[in-house]
């Protein structure tokens, strides 16, 4: 069933979502207040953990089957609270291709705050009007050229927006503390995570396109998406394989200030103390003049990407 074996730790964590996200309705009348912000804690974790895992999936999808596929799409949809499809023309169309130019919808020259750390925390917000806008003119288009991908992504919207509608009006509190916040966090967060792999990159260098986490429990729980690096010189390479094609392939020549250890001693270092934009040279960021999106829908053509399309293509 599974194409890899290590999708195991996939389906347990996407089985671990529901879990969190269910049994504080039933406990609603008996928490405290501490409880709750614990429970609203755990599940902003795991569904960011989810969004990760969609990430990955419109990738390399898990099954051998195509309609197991398909049903894990919908699956997913619901731990993060959009349209698992709806992931593929922003990031697989648009910024795999296009990296960091004006055709990449979710370049970092776009988060211009002389604060750092400004940057980091609104990076999703700056970015999501043309994600957004992104993802409507692509749907448009694959209703007419690949109805099958538009039936998929409209299957999945209504699912995911009448499951909200239905939960508000059962419990508007849990809904809002169990499924939007958590939502809307994994969301931030995994837009968020393009400006940290990025900013200060060279995009047009062969290994120095990214910046990339090598430390082993944050890889675990992410599922080696801090080996960003391999992700974008072989993008429909499973997870679990990233770690020994990074040694082997970029490792050895990426300049070492785009190989760290730990994210957390890099953003502290970016955001906090001493909290200045640099590129891996050192240098301070000089940023391009403010330029509109370059239209990256209208080139694309989807018979020569069909793995890019994932399980609902």
């Amino acid at each position: 069933m599974l194409r890899y074996k290590a999708d195991i730790r996939t389906l347990f964590f996407v089985t671990l979502y529901f879990t969190v996200a269910i049994a504080p309705w039933f406990l609603w009348n008996d928490m405290e207040t501490w409880q709750i912000a614990g429970w609203v804690a755990l599940n902003c974790f795991v569904s960011f953990i989810c969004a990760t895992i969609v990430h990955n999936t419109i990738h390399v999808p898990i099954f051998t089957k195509r309609w197991m596929n398909k049903v894990f799409q919908v699956v997913l949809s619901f731990t993060y609270g959009h349209s698992t499809s709806a992931y593929v023309p922003g990031h697989n169309f648009s910024h795999h291709k296009y990296t960091q130019t004006k055709k990449d919808a979710i370049r970092t020259s776009k988060a211009r705050f002389k604060l750092n750390i400004l940057n980091q925390l609104f990076f999703f917000f700056i970015m999501s009007g043309d994600i957004l806008k992104g993802e409507i003119r692509f749907a448009r288009k694959m209703y007419y050229e690949r109805p099958e991908w538009f039936r998929q992504y409209l299957f999945e919207m209504i699912l995911v927006i009448g499951s909200k509608v239905i939960l508000a009006i059962i419990n508007w509190k849990c809904f809002l503390l169990f499924v939007a916040i958590p939502h809307q966090y994994a969301a931030w967060g995994i837009v968020g995570t393009n400006y940290f792999q990025h900013d200060g990159c060279d995009e047009e260098h062969p290994y120095n396109h990214s910046r990339n986490f090598t430390g082993k429990a944050l890889n675990w729980f992410l599922f080696n998406n801090g080996y960003h690096g391999a992700h974008h010189m072989k993008p429909n390479l499973h997870w679990s394989l990233y770690p020994e094609y990074h040694a082997k392939n970029l490792r050895p020549f990426i300049h070492p200030e785009l190989d760290k250890e730990s994210l957390l001693a890099y953003l502290i270092s970016a955001h906090i103390y001493p909290a200045k934009r640099l590129d891996y040279l050192g240098n301070a960021v000089v940023l391009p003049p403010v330029e509109a999106d370059e239209d990256w829908v209208g080139s694309v053509k989807v018979q020569d990407h069909v793995t890019d399309m994932a399980g609902s293509y």
